[in-house]
């Protein structure tokens, strides 16, 4: 209304739909296009920063579901955990949702060992498990993904090469020495799996983008050959594009047969990409629905 310009710079496409008269559309350091927002549609934003056409923004595919891999009874832990049970099975995308404080964060660090819980039981593929420690976890397939890919799941300032065999050094290793030959082959070979954008094995990794940062997170546990993957938020601060390709990663576990548990704040990628859903509140499980009943209005209902 005073006559003033604002530049707003964003990929919340939502909020370029809301707040803005045209939009401007760079991809790898180019100019695509510049057009009035009412003459465009998202799915066309999308394509443009993409640099090609995409199919649905959540593309699942429905794995062939196994036998229960993972199995919760009766977790408690303080007030933030309060009688949690549910099982997962192999080839399942197992979503759990809930509002910020409701205790989805908490869930996975006590399963993973990485928090103490006061009672309660955890079996993997049948076996009761009494691990006190994320080293354990990991001893059993498990892996994590985290909620802060800058803090917890990366080492910003080594090598793409590095942070891809972090979690399996023993692989890359002769007698506690790194085989150089071997780092260089495997970390390339999931680099390529993955399709991380890098200008080379030896970027350090803070320099790559917020969605190849996760690509990298994730493929260190792929090449630790986890089978139970907790995802935190794993499309948090990344493009539409990279939302994608994050999206055919998880597709391409669980038909490898590989269980992915997802916690994400966002309901419908939760409805998009998962097989089943548990709604948390307050540290209590409210709820638990299949993909083919569950709409947001339930997931709010429980949420609240």
């Amino acid at each position: 209304d005073k006559g003033i310009t604002i530049i707003y710079i964003s990929h919340r496409l939502d909020e370029v739909f809301e707040l803005c008269d045209n939009v401007t559309v760079l991809r790898d350091g180019m100019h695509i296009d510049t057009l009035p927002v009412a003459d465009v549609s998202k799915q066309q934003l999308v394509e443009m920063m993409v640099g090609r056409e995409m199919g649905l923004e959540y593309p699942k595919e429905t794995a062939p579901i196994g036998d229960t891999v993972l199995e919760v009874k009766n977790l408690k832990r303080g007030n933030v955990l309060k009688d949690i049970s549910f099982k997962v099975k192999s080839g399942e995308v197992f979503g759990i949702s809930g509002l910020v404080g409701a205790g989805r964060t908490e869930l996975a660090r006590a399963i993973l060992g990485i928090d103490s819980i006061d009672s309660g039981e955890i079996y993997v593929r049948g076996e009761k498990i009494n691990y006190h420690s994320f080293k354990n976890a990991i001893n059993e397939g498990m892996g994590l993904i985290p909620e802060d890919r800058k803090l917890q799941g990366i080492v910003q300032v080594m090598s793409v090469k590095k942070n891809t065999v972090l979690a399996n050094l023993d692989r890359v290793s002769r007698r506690g020495v790194i085989n150089a030959k071997l780092e260089e082959q495997y970390s390339k070979e999931y680099v390529d799996k993955l399709r991380v954008s890098t200008p080379s094995m030896d970027t350090e990794v803070q320099y790559l983008s917020g969605g190849n940062q996760q690509k990298v997170v994730i493929a260190k546990w792929l090449f630790r050959e986890s089978e139970i993957l907790f995802l935190d938020e794993p499309t948090r601060g990344i493009d539409v594009g990279a939302k994608v390709e994050i999206y055919r990663l998880i597709n391409e576990m669980v038909n490898e047969g590989k269980t992915v548990i997802m916690i994400s704040s966002e309901m419908q990628e939760l409805i998009g990409m998962c097989d089943r859903i548990v709604v948390m509140h307050e540290g209590k499980k409210m709820g638990e629905m299949d993909r083919d009943e569950v709409t947001q209005e339930k997931i709010m209902a429980l949420c609240v």
